[in-house]
């Protein structure tokens, strides 16, 4: 007799969301002017208000200053979506999957850079392990974004980079940014 072949969305709890529901999230959120115009803003450095998320995802609403960025980071297991909502934004990522742990420095191949431009109104999901960073390169003007990741950030790792090499400099957790 043959066993039930289980699938993700099967074993998923039914209130948890999916990428695509994070991503209808943070663009319903980002259309919403009331909530946009409700965060402060700081010319020197980054300001964030934490929202309430679809069946218990993490949500957030930055600010930006110009010339403002998160460095490189992780969100673990963690997948998400964030959209801009006022300015434009840059995200530098890779395509490539870092390990887990064990590791303080990495060698990147060629070809795994990736970057996007994310003006208002454009957002994106990502998956479980994405590396990026994300900048307001503007000289001049903020910008406002909505992020959401589920299941609730466990952790962050932090990089720097310099050229092809990655190195872990540190681990964050929830209540290192809470």
């Amino acid at each position: 007799m043959s066993q039930p072949v289980s699938s993700p969305v099967a074993s998923r709890a039914p209130s948890a969301p999916t990428a695509a529901e994070l991503l209808d999230f943070v663009r319903r959120s980002m259309a919403d002017k009331d909530l946009i115009a409700s965060l402060p803003l700081d010319p020197e450095g980054r300001t964030w208000v934490r929202l309430e998320g679809p069946g218990g995802s993490e949500a957030w609403l930055i600010g930006w200053p110009p010339g403002t960025g998160t460095g490189w980071h992780d969100h673990d297991e963690s997948f998400g979506a964030f959209a801009t909502a006022a300015g434009e934004l840059k995200e530098n990522s890779l395509t490539v999957r870092l390990p887990a742990s064990g590791w303080k420095t990495l060698e990147l191949s060629e070809g795994v850079d990736r970057e996007r431009r994310l003006g208002a109104g454009r957002g994106r999901a990502f998956g479980k392990h994405h590396v990026h960073e994300v900048l307001n390169d503007s000289a001049t003007d903020h910008a406002v974004s909505v992020h959401a990741y589920y299941p609730p950030l466990p952790l962050m790792r932090r990089f720097s980079r310099s050229g092809a090499v990655l190195r872990l400099e540190q681990v964050e957790r929830p209540e290192d940014w809470q």
